[in-house]
């Protein structure tokens, strides 16, 4: 059997097996579970009630969050998979969340306000574990890739319409878009996922449909002169050109991705090229630039004042959002990794680190386990991409607790039970695996 084409994403035709969404099977269980599910994606992704009138009123996130809790309760013990069948990084989120509400309890700053943001936050889990247990094929997992890209590409398009008096499209929603890092961050992450649909599409008006939305995921990119985000779209970029573009032996991509970040920087770049030219601190010729190294200035007061808030509280840290209100500048760190530290001790940070490790493993194991299509080679590659940017962009911002890099990680590790499960249908033994399939990595 001959391994997988990237140039065409398809398999030789003698000996090829069928691609798993080609023939229907029996109805997959859970479908009221991961109905919800899927609302909360639709919510979380795409927050309704912060653009569409007369939604403002409507609690759509807690009422998701419900529904979401009410289907994985509906979903134990009529799934493929339960509780016993998750993998290691569900529990390192679990000990990570149980930290949190510890760090609340003994919070130097603000205990009740720690713990009702750590209930808050505590929402991952939930639709983390049920992600894992209704995600039962790739027909599904490609539906939730499609909300949460499709959603984003419509809050970009929605925050480039309502932001135009807005500096840096800041406030022009809100919510989890009102910070423009935080609109720029979501934008990045999900854009490999917007370029492996368009590739896999056979249809022209669904390409030109996808091409468009990217246009407009980068163009909002650029308008939110997030520094922080545009070295994270450059490192996810490079690493997708890498997978889609060299590995799957399309080149055009590459001139095509080039010419693209050229004329979106050179229309509407201006007030990241300004924010860029204000690193050095030397030839500051305008207010942009000014407020941009004034921001680094802060910047750099509060990763000080991190560093001493770990070296007061490094078991437990001083609770969660609670660094705001420590430093005394009202802003988070823009280090990730030192937002989280302060705020939930080094312990925490551990727990953080070997959850995302555990992304990049689950995809180091899809190297070895056959195939059958091509969607599964190329979503791969998009979540190589997104958790590498991720990992490398968390370093300049305070990405610690947005949902889509632990979204990502639950990505995976449904990828890599999906993938599984078809084997051992198949009865296809890990030998063989390894002799006919070859990931282009």
């Amino acid at each position: 059997m001959k391994p997988i084409s990237w140039r065409d994403g398809s398999k030789s035709s003698a000996g090829a097996s069928p691609s798993p969404d080609a023939n229907p099977v029996q109805r997959e269980p859970l479908g009221g579970a991961y109905f919800w599910l899927t609302v909360f994606y639709l919510v979380y992704c795409a927050r309704p009630e912060d653009w569409i009138p007369g939604l403002q009123s409507v609690p759509l996130a807690k009422v998701s969050g419900v529904f979401a809790i009410i289907g994985l309760m509906l979903s134990l013990g009529r799934s493929k998979r339960s509780l016993r069948d998750l993998p290691r990084e569900a529990f390192y989120l679990l000990f990570l969340i149980a930290l949190f509400f510890v760090s609340s309890a003994f919070s130097p700053v603000w205990k009740g306000g720690a713990f009702l943001r750590t209930v808050d936050f505590a929402k991952v889990l939930v639709a983390w574990v049920l992600t894992f247990v209704t995600v039962t094929s790739f027909a599904r997992l490609r539906r939730i890739l499609f909300i949460q890209t499709a959603s984003v590409a419509i809050i970009s398009a929605v925050s480039m319409l309502k932001g135009a008096s807005h500096p840096r499209l800041e406030g022009a929603l809100g919510g989890i878009y009102s910070n423009p890092n935080d609109l720029a961050f979501a934008i990045v992450l999900s854009l490999p996922f917007g370029l492996a649909f368009l590739l896999r599409s056979n249809s022209i008006p669904r390409k030109i449909t996808w091409a468009a939305s990217l246009l407009i995921m980068v163009s909002a990119l650029f308008l939110t002169a997030s520094r922080g985000a545009f070295i994270t779209f450059l490192v996810a970029a490079t690493v997708g050109l890498w997978h889609f573009g060299i590995k799957g032996r399309r080149l055009h991509l590459i001139a095509a991705a080039a010419g693209i970040a050229v004329v979106v920087g050179l229309a509407v770049g201006g007030p990241l090229k300004n924010r860029l030219l204000a690193i050095p601190g030397e030839g500051i010729e305008n207010s942009e630039q000014t407020s941009a190294l004034g921001s680094l200035e802060q910047r750099r007061i509060l990763i000080s004042r991190a560093f001493v808030g770990i070296e007061e509280y490094p078991l437990l840290g001083i609770g969660l959002h609670n660094f705001p209100t420590y430093s005394g500048v009202w802003r988070d760190v823009h280090v990730t990794y030192l937002q989280i530290t302060v705020e939930g001790g080094i312990p925490v940070l551990i727990l953080y680190l070997m959850f995302f490790w555990r992304g990049f493993s689950n995809l180091r194991r899809l190297k070895g386990i056959y195939d059958r299509g091509s969607d599964n080679v190329l979503f791969a590659g998009a979540l190589h991409s997104s958790l590498v940017g991720f990992l490398v962009g968390a370093m300049f911002a305070p990405e610690a607790y947005q949902y889509f890099p632990y979204f990502a990680v639950a990505y995976t590790a449904v990828l890599l039970a999906i993938s599984r499960e078809q084997d051992r249908e198949t009865g296809l033994t890990p030998n063989h695996q390894k002799r006919t399939f070859t990931y282009a990595w």
